[in-house]
């Protein structure tokens, strides 16, 4: 089976052959499998005979990625416009929200990750909660001259726009199959996200002893570019998660299954929307 750039989809049944499948078709008897669903399901999946349901769950559907994923980002954005709000009126707050959300959240992912607890509703949700006060409490230093920011909560809204912009037209791509989410191609972006992980970092070690560190951050040419190459990257991260969340629902994981794929997209939305609004400020800036 493919590998996935975002490491919530990482704890996929395999699945033997090509595999490409339009997302959400939701096909039955995929009895190719031959070995366990998870440990955390701990079900065998027997060879030719489909997913065997437990008597009190269903198989997931497309319709379940939907709303699953919209929750969660529901309770992420009214997070975020509270955490706006509150900013707002104790400029102090800001720096609080942004540190201690931004690590609370990524500490939620990785306990997600690493403890197979990707299907739990309590972790995701809490993992929404806190990603709002960061994506809020951010959005306004962005905004706010006082911390830097360039003015003008309209770059918020464009940075949204952008957002959702590119997560439809990259859910046409794959299902198009304008581009083929193959072995090749999951290595290609996920050398890519290590490629800029490493510059990221190496740019942020730098900037503790050189103004403005390696360049990447403070809004010239190799900034704008780089933030266009990471933007490309996350979007093209969104194809192997579609993919991913295919396969599960090929597989006839159960219907809670539909949480982890939920937190998996909106870690890329929010991803994708940090980088935006950055590319955003660069350019108000000018």
């Amino acid at each position: 089976m493919r590998s996935t750039s975002n490491p919530v989809f990482r704890n996929l049944p395999r699945q033997e052959g090509s595999g490409y499948a339009n997302f959400g078709s939701g096909v039955t008897g995929a009895g190719q499998m031959g070995q366990q669903f998870g440990n955390q399901y701990g079900q065998q999946y027997q060879q030719p005979q489909p997913y065997q349901q437990p008597t009190a769950t269903r198989a997931m559907t497309i319709d379940d990625v939907v709303t699953k994923t919209a929750i969660t980002l529901g309770v992420l954005a009214l997070s975020a416009i509270i955490s706006y709000g509150l900013t707002n009126a104790n400029n102090a707050l800001a720096p609080l929200f942004v540190i201690g959300g931004g690590l609370v959240g990524l500490v939620l992912v990785l306990v997600a990750t690493f403890a197979r607890k990707m299907d739990n509703p309590v972790i995701v949700l809490s993992y929404a909660v806190f990603e709002g006060l960061f994506v809020g409490a951010l959005s306004f230093m962005f905004t706010n001259i006082s911390f830097g920011g360039v003015g003008g909560s309209a770059m918020i809204a464009q940075a949204v726009l952008g957002t959702f912009g590119v997560f439809a037209g990259m859910l046409v791509v794959y299902k198009t199959g304008a581009i083929r989410v193959t072995p090749r191609f999951t290595r290609m972006v996920v050398g890519a996200m290590i490629g800029v992980l490493v510059l990221a970092l190496g740019n942020l070690v730098a900037s503790f002893f050189i103004s403005g560190g390696l360049g990447l951050r403070d809004g010239g040419p190799l900034a704008i570019i780089f933030s266009l190459v990471v933007i490309a990257i996350a979007a093209f991260s969104f194809l192997l998660d579609f993919d991913a969340a295919d396969q599960l629902i090929r597989a006839q994981a159960p219907e809670k299954a539909a949480w982890g794929v939920a937190l998996g997209l909106t870690v890329t939305l929010v991803w994708l929307y940090v980088e935006i609004l950055r590319l955003l400020s660069y350019f108000n800036n000018d």
